[in-house]
């Protein structure tokens, strides 16, 4: 048994590389992922998203690199790797005819160790208890989501893989599965690794988010924050009372007049000190805004205006 401490990643993408003929499909990807965090994958049309998805569920082999789960390689360790990984590929593929409950039990007899008690822990987690013993092809879209979760999180892993999750749901089974996936993530301490064309989505699901071009991985970003994690810069406006007077005391940090404020880039600790400068010198602050740009805005400009998968 591997030991590892909480605060290691979960899952290590080393140089991940695939190329297809003259292609490079994935250039040297080496990514880490947290433990118990939603862990968005963005990237424009064609970016290697699903392809690398494939390779971390051993569906597609490496041409270079390697992926570490829990200390486990899936190049040369595959079976104990993939024994802390859950995965949905596309869509959950489940049997009409039977009962959720039912389904849950066949899947159970494929790995030792899940016991009746574990199948309504999961049912009770994803928020099926009063329909489980449905036939699913009475299910809506978003029920057979969450049975696909449930199935995936039995055996508890240590991380649950969501290939565009979101495909076909309506805003209420979208809400629904974020809720889940927060929920998973608190109570079950599994990191999810989540891919999505929904950007707007992603902003309020993930904690962070890796966004990849053309296979290369060009930045990772906290959401919570709100920032980018390589930086510590905001975009601040101070209300002030006299803004020219302040824009020109400030010049030297970049400051400029925004109507009645000033606008300039400042850490945490550079705000403070800021407004305890301005205050000493006796203007009025009435206000201090951190104007940070959405993950929309921050995914176009990185990218040049891509489209997302």
């Amino acid at each position: 048994m591997v030991y590892q401490s909480p605060d290691e990643p979960v899952v290590q993408l080393k140089n991940v590389t695939k190329v297809i003929g003259r292609r490079t499909i994935i250039d040297h990807l080496t990514l880490d992922l947290p433990q118990a965090e939603v862990f968005g994958f963005l990237g424009p049309n064609g970016s290697g998203k699903t392809t690398t998805i494939r390779m971390m569920v051993g569906l597609m082999a490496m041409s270079d690199g390697d992926v570490i789960i829990r200390g486990h390689s899936i190049r040369t360790d595959f079976e104990k790797a993939i024994r802390h990984v859950g995965a949905i590929v596309e869509n959950p593929e489940m049997y009409k005819y039977l009962s959720g409950y039912q389904n849950l039990l066949h899947y159970s007899r494929m790995v030792p160790g899940i016991t009746r008690q574990r199948i309504e822990e999961v049912v009770e987690l994803v928020g099926l208890k009063t329909r489980i013993n449905d036939k699913v092809k009475t299910y809506s879209l978003g029920m057979r989501q969450r049975l696909g979760v449930a199935q995936a999180i039995m055996h508890k892993p240590s991380l649950l893989i969501l290939d565009e999750p979101t495909n076909g749901l309506d805003p209420a089974g979208i809400r629904e599965l974020r809720d889940y996936l927060r929920k998973l993530t608190k109570e079950e301490g599994i990191t999810v690794f989540v891919s999505s064309h929904l950007l707007s989505e992603m902003e309020l699901m993930c904690d962070r988010v890796a966004i990849i071009q053309a296979g290369k991985l060009i930045d990772v970003r906290s959401i919570r924050q709100g920032v980018p994690l390589a930086s510590d810069l905001n975009r601040v406006l101070f209300e002030v009372d006299r803004p020219d007077e302040v824009a020109e005391l400030l010049a030297e940090a970049g400051a400029v007049r925004e109507q009645d404020a000033v606008l300039l880039n400042a850490d945490r600790e550079g705000v403070a000190q800021i407004n305890a400068r301005l205050v000493s010198a006796g203007y009025n602050v009435y206000g201090i805004r951190i104007l940070n740009k959405s993950l929309e805005e921050q995914f176009l400009e990185m990218t040049g205006g891509e489209s997302v998968v």
